[in-house]
């Protein structure tokens, strides 16, 4: 499959989530069960053979793993290992997240069946799966014998973080407009068309320079940069960019979703602090969300980060970085994001060959800016929605279109569940099905479990049993 600007991807992303509250196709329901709400660590998975178990999981060497899916959990949970990388360091003392007594246990419909959260786990190559709501985690799974502890993958989720960054750059003055050319900056661009692209156009993915993101095909621009920087090219990022130099569209014209343009940002970012990238991360996100572990960053050649990809953190960090984005920047009272700056990436969010689908500040959203998500290759997401103040975390091995779709036909059903729930405590003069004690997975009936639904013209209620 290819994808034209990484919208392929990103049209399921969002197909589903405009099903806000068709409880008939989509629903969820809270239930105790006797374990609690996690971690829970599981050492197998779907065609966990086939991803490396009977030989313990094995890491491989450096890119194995794209053409071996025996090396693929073992190296996208220890990619430090398989490259150079800097530690973002984590406070002394973490922000510690709450725990609900009892696990979520969500139900949702896909493909005419009723499925829950076991079933999903069961279909897809999935290494970490996080929920949580305000502060409080209410799932948290491993796969293929993953823990808490594993620093997993980024792929392109770090490219939010760079926006982010870049964000808080602007505020504090290191960057002066988001009108400056990426040379006022980076010398090393100069007479370069990377050099003479404005920052927010990078931000949008609209340089208008040409550049393949196809995955599929290994001669592909995405593949050569990847190699340039993580096989560590002499020259490193600066040198890699400006073999892209071609200019198609003016900047800010046309929207089409290019590594490269992160790259540059990283490399504006490092010049305008003074610091490395990693550095002013660990200051301004780790230490602030009070992160409970450290990360780590690749590191090109020459020391760079790598910053279209390939941050490495727990689950649990990741989720409160989707957390804080949920309080709109805030995280337990104070602002580590500017709020404004989450206001004009919504705001400025430009279309993309989706209809469903706008791109702010490397950061995609639903076509009413209203959600939004961190996305990487394989299967990584973070998905927020601020107005319940919900955060999805999954980790993974391998994604294909079905995938997306039934993820966000979970997503969809989580946030009817938590939004009804939130509506009835908020009025408790609205009616409907009571707050009667929801069952686990196992007092389900198993003629129930993975059941076609029967379509009819009522609608279903969101808390159906």
């Amino acid at each position: 499959m290819r994808l034209l600007g990484g919208v392929c991807v990103a049209t399921f992303v969002f197909m589903l989530d405009a099903l806000v509250l068709d409880s008939d196709r989509a629903f969820a329901q809270a239930a105790p069960v006797p374990q609690g709400a996690g971690p829970h660590f599981r050492a197998d998975g779907p065609n966990a053979d086939e991803f490396g178990r009977k030989e313990g999981y094995p890491s491989c060497k450096g890119l194995a793993y794209v053409g071996e899916t025996r090396c693929r959990v073992g190296a996208l949970s220890h990619y430090d290992a398989l490259f150079p990388a800097r530690t973002i360091a984590a406070p002394k003392q973490p922000v510690p997240l709450a725990r609900a007594a009892a696990e979520l246990v969500i139900r949702y419909g896909f493909a005419g069946l009723d499925l829950t959260l076991d079933d999903y786990l069961n279909r897809h190559p999935v290494t970490g799966l996080l929920i949580a709501k305000d502060n409080t985690i209410l799932v948290e799974r491993y796969q293929y014998g993953r823990t808490d502890t594993d620093r997993l993958t980024s792929f392109s989720m770090a490219k939010s973080m760079v926006g982010l960054l870049i964000g808080i750059a602007l505020k504090e003055g290191a960057i002066r407009s988001l009108d400056d050319l990426a040379e006022a900056y980076v010398p090393g661009l100069r007479e370069t068309e990377y050099g003479r692209t404005p920052i927010k156009a990078l931000l949008l993915m609209s340089s208008g320079i040409a550049f393949s993101e196809d995955y599929a095909n290994t001669s592909s621009d995405i593949y050569t940069l990847a190699r340039l920087t993580l096989e560590q090219d002499p020259g490193g990022s600066l040198a890699a960019l400006k073999r892209f130099n071609t200019r198609r569209a003016a900047p800010g014209a046309l929207f089409s979703y290019s590594s490269a343009e992160t790259l540059v940002l990283g490399l504006v970012l490092a010049a305008a602090t003074k610091r490395t990238v990693s550095d002013y991360a660990a200051e301004k996100l780790w230490q602030p969300l009070g992160a409970e572990a450290n990360a780590t960053w690749i590191i090109d050649a020459t020391g760079q980060e790598i910053t279209f990809a390939y941050v490495n953190a727990v689950l649990r960090d990741w989720a409160r970085l989707g957390l804080m984005l949920a309080n709109r920047g805030n995280w337990f009272g104070k602002t580590v994001v500017p709020e404004d700056w989450l206001t004009a990436s919504a705001t400025n969010a430009i279309p993309t060959e989706s209809p469903l689908v706008k791109y702010g500040y490397q950061v995609w959203y639903s076509a009413d800016t209203k959600r939004f998500s961190l996305r990487g290759l394989r299967g990584q997401y973070v998905l927020v929605d601020p107005d319940l103040k919900l955060v999805l975390v999954q980790t993974a091995l391998s994604s294909s279109e079905p995938e997306f779709s039934e993820l966000f036909a979970l997503w969809t059903a989580l946030r009817a569940q938590v939004q009804s729930v939130t509506e009835r405590a908020e009025n408790p003069a609205i009616t409907g099905c009571p707050l009667k004690r929801p069952r686990s997975r196992h007092q389900i009936p198993a003629a129930r479990r993975g059941r076609r639904i029967r379509r009819s013209g009522a609608s279903r209620s969101v808390c159906a049993a």
